[in-house]
């Protein structure tokens, strides 16, 4: 009986470690950093740089249920490109990784949120459109992703953008994506306040696909790859992610493009996207050009 029991309670402790090690791995792109931060930076007095490199804090939006790009970790804290791209801002600014706080931000709320200074930017799949630039100012753009179509494996009928008129589609109230698949291409928008929100109504069949950015369905894609697939690999938007700030910050817009430029030079953009997206889609990105309005 003695024997049996330790071998049970060995076999329990390896399942245990192979299901932590399942919950790592299944949503990919998990690695983290802790960027070298720089001592005692020095900025002009009164910017926003130098209030919060002062005050040795900083408050970044970003998402918690995108994979690869901003998705709650197992300790509770968010992993992904986004994630990463903050904490070289902050390293730059003086400000170590343990001293951001992170909010969670979706869609509809992220103008509101640097409006009312619930936070100082906002790095989460944030596409800079002319619209959302009278109400906020953008850096970047740090990344260019696409508009895509995810559909239940089984589904064999849609393959183009043209061929959800007049059907179900699930996507996110106030997003780019929701606009543009009911304005151009004639779906009917089932509103969902995230994305992970939508997984189940396609998964029962309840709307037909989901549309987003590529990279935030690829991540969806890897992680249940036997349920879910891409309509097809080609986009049909251009999607430029920027980093959200106070509008007319024009000091603080201008010194977070340096430091993207910094980081693509320096090797840390390469790094940042190897860690996380890099695990799922292959082709490194380069940095885009900057929009320096």
């Amino acid at each position: 009986m003695k024997a049996f029991m330790t071998r049970r309670k060995s076999l329990l402790v390896a399942a245990s470690a192979a299901l932590a090690l399942s919950l790592s791995a299944c949503g990919g792109g998990t690695a983290t950093t802790n960027p070298t931060v720089a001592e005692k930076p020095t900025f002009a007095a009164g910017s926003t740089m130098e209030k919060l490199s002062s005050a040795g804090a900083i408050k970044i939006g970003t998402k918690f249920d995108q994979p690869l790009f901003g998705q709650k970790g197992l300790d509770g804290k968010p992993v992904g490109f986004d994630v990463e791209i903050g904490k070289l801002i902050a390293a730059k600014l003086g400000i170590a990784a343990d001293k951001i706080e992170w909010v969670e931000t979706v869609s509809a709320n992220r103008e509101p949120f640097i409006e009312q200074s619930r936070v100082d930017i906002v790095v989460a799949t944030y596409t800079i459109n002319d619209k959302r630039k009278q109400v906020v100012s953008f850096a970047g753009p740090y990344y260019e992703a696409g508009q895509a179509l995810m559909v239940n494996k089984d589904n064999t009928s849609i393959t183009k953008p043209e061929d959800v008129k007049g059907k179900k589609v699930c996507s996110v109230t106030g997003s780019t994506p929701a606009a543009t698949i009911v304005e151009k291409y004639g779906a009917e928008l089932v509103p969902a306040a995230t994305y992970s929100a939508c997984l189940e109504p396609l998964r029962n069949k309840q709307v037909e696909a989901i549309t987003t950015d590529n990279v935030i369905l690829a991540g969806f894609v890897n992680k249940e790859p036997d349920a879910f697939k891409l309509a097809s690999d080609e986009t049909f938007t251009k999607e430029p992610y920027g980093i959200g700030l106070k509008k007319d910050d024009t000091v603080f817009r201008n010194w977070i493009n340096d430091q993207l430029e910094a980081f693509a030079s320096d090797g840390s953009y390469k790094k940042a996207w190897e860690g996380t997206a890099g695990s799922v889609i292959k082709t490194a990105p380069e940095l885009p050009e900057l929009n320096r309005y």
